[in-house]
């Protein structure tokens, strides 16, 4: 319940007007799940909520929204789900070996190198050329490589 008082808290202060509750049905985590937890539909149920109405996105309001997702927080049984308490799965890690792809007007070069940063696909990170030493700037791509551009 604390939970909820203070969801209609943060409503309010986004100027959501208290004129009357709203029954809502959100996803729930059937128990606890940890912080990197890979989320899947087992681990879901929904729960039905009267709340205030809230500004778009201040909860998660789908199952599919969640599944195959990694919580980067606790998320408790029985509570709404915050977006920013869950991510997408990183595919590369920091200091792996990445595959860098250089492709233009059909040239195509390839190389490898050491990720400076970890990600999930489509983030833009940093890799360090192992060949030449440096730093270039790329997109992941779901195969794991990451796609750099001129510039």
């Amino acid at each position: 319940m604390r939970s909820l008082a203070l969801f209609v808290a943060v409503a309010l202060s986004f100027g959501a007007a208290p004129s009357r509750a709203e029954e809502r049905v959100l996803p729930v985590a059937r128990a606890t799940i940890y912080p990197g937890d890979r989320i899947d539909e087992s681990m879901l149920d929904e729960q039905s909520f009267s709340i205030l109405a809230a500004p778009e996105g201040a909860v998660v309001e789908r199952k599919s929204a969640l599944i195959g997702k990694v919580a980067r927080r606790t998320l408790l049984p029985g509570r709404p789900i915050a977006p920013i308490a869950v991510d997408n799965p990183r595919v590369v890690a920091i200091g792996g070996q990445v595959k860098i792809v250089f492709v233009e007007n059909g040239l195509v070069i390839t190389a490898y190198g050491a990720a400076m940063q970890a990600g999930a696909i489509g983030d833009l990170i940093r890799v360090r050329n192992q060949d030449s030493g440096l730093m270039v700037t790329g997109r992941i791509q779901p195969d794991g490589s990451i796609r750099v551009s001129e510039g």
